[in-house]
């Protein structure tokens, strides 16, 4: 998913984000005051991983919960990778989530509330329905089926509004986001950085093919 044609609409997001993207007529998620958000206490963001720290090779992927093409990515070449490179202890994986969008956000809302143990499990289960989710209707109507994978991931109605309702969380997602995508020059999903250097997206026998020769290389 190119970055530009969603210029205006992240332009717009980061405008409203005092109200949390949200009108007053979404029911679950209330808005939160523009004095609340001038006020957001510091949340540390970090990217999940998957895979021993001491791989010898590093990937990040940088994916966008509403983007097909990464919809497509994480069922075919990501579980691939995951079973030949990240669980032989050869890669160490890193997911960055892309929030350019304000239902990417909230899919990330969701998949952050049940912290790491529950994170990829979610991931799955939100990439696996995404044309279901997205297609919900209005947006009360998307993150109410949101909320529904995180219930059926058996997390709590009541931890599920919470998670979703904390402004602080959520500015510091988008913030972490921007950051980590100028950092790395990201302006589509997905993206690769292996090893620090930036790929586009690709087939999984283009990306088998630069794990083996990066690894070949190392001592």
């Amino acid at each position: 998913m190119p970055r530009y044609p969603h210029m205006l609409l992240g332009v717009l997001a980061v405008a409203a984000l005092g109200g949390f993207w949200l009108t007053t007529q979404t029911p679950t998620l209330p808005p939160i005051a523009p004095a609340q958000a001038q006020t957001a206490k510091p949340v540390a963001i970090t990217a999940m991983t998957l895979g021993d720290p001491q791989a010898p090779v590093k990937v990040q992927e940088f994916a966008s919960f509403t983007c097909g093409h990464c919809g497509n990515f994480h069922d075919d070449v990501f579980k691939r990778l995951k079973a030949d490179y990240i669980d032989t202890g050869k890669v160490h994986f890193a997911y960055q989530e892309v929030y350019w969008d304000r239902y990417a956000l909230w899919a990330g809302m969701v998949a952050r509330c049940g912290g790491e143990m529950r994170f990829f499990g979610l991931v799955d289960m939100i990439y696996d329905r995404q044309r279901a989710w997205l297609k919900a209707g209005e947006p009360a109507d998307v993150a109410a089926a949101l909320q529904k994978i995180g219930r059926s991931a058996g997390i709590s109605e009541e931890t599920l509004s919470a998670c979703m309702q904390d402004g602080d969380t959520a500015q510091a997602l988008v913030a972490w986001s921007d950051e980590q995508t100028a950092k790395h020059g990201i302006d589509a999903t997905p993206s690769l950085v292996i090893d620090g250097r930036k790929y586009s997206n690709m087939s999984y026998a283009d990306l088998k093919s630069i794990l083996d020769e990066k690894l070949a290389s190392k001592p």
